[in-house]
């Protein structure tokens, strides 16, 4: 048929299945305790050595992960909470120093998050996540660390640079 594709019982145009997305999994344990989403990193995205995340297998992440000074902290250790928010110390001079390298350098706040999953709980912040972080040319999830979709191009962070 060419331009037509047969899906169950009706012909759709090629062109609108190209554009439907598919559905992205974003499991709340892939939300580390800085408030960093590891969906989003790199590290978790790339083809070959691929992260589990913050919250995943440490015998699978890179050296610098794993001694994280957030992750490892021991305020988070003696209070057995899961993010950085429930501290007394928060938002510590680590976490300020993660965020402003994050504001400045890759368009995203993860104080801001913290902020978010607080306030509306970790199931809403990852359904916004879903719709923040995706990409309005193609619909794949954007990656934190590039400036531009790694699927199709699109410069999405000089489109944000400064509204955080």
């Amino acid at each position: 048929m060419g331009l037509l594709e047969y899906v169950g019982f009706f012909f759709i145009p090629l062109l609108i299945i190209k554009k439907m997305k598919k559905p992205i999994s974003m499991p709340t344990k892939l939300i580390a305790p800085c408030g960093m989403n590891c969906r989003l990193c790199r590290a978790f995205i790339r083809d070959k050595n691929i992260c589990p995340g913050c919250r995943g297998d440490d015998r699978l992440k890179h050296e610098y992960c794993v001694t994280c000074k957030i992750k490892t902290c021991e305020e988070a250790k003696r209070g057995n909470f899961k993010y950085c928010f429930a501290c007394s110390q928060y938002p510590c001079k680590r976490l300020r120093h993660m965020d402003k390298r994050y504001r400045s350098r890759y368009g995203m706040s993860v104080i801001g998050n913290l902020n978010e999953i607080q306030e509306l709980g970790i199931r809403r912040f990852v359904r916004n996540q879903k719709e923040k972080w995706i990409c309005p040319e193609c619909g794949h999830l954007l990656c934190v660390h590039k400036p531009e979709c790694i699927s199709c191009g699109y410069a999405w962070y000089e489109k944000c640079a400064g509204k955080i």
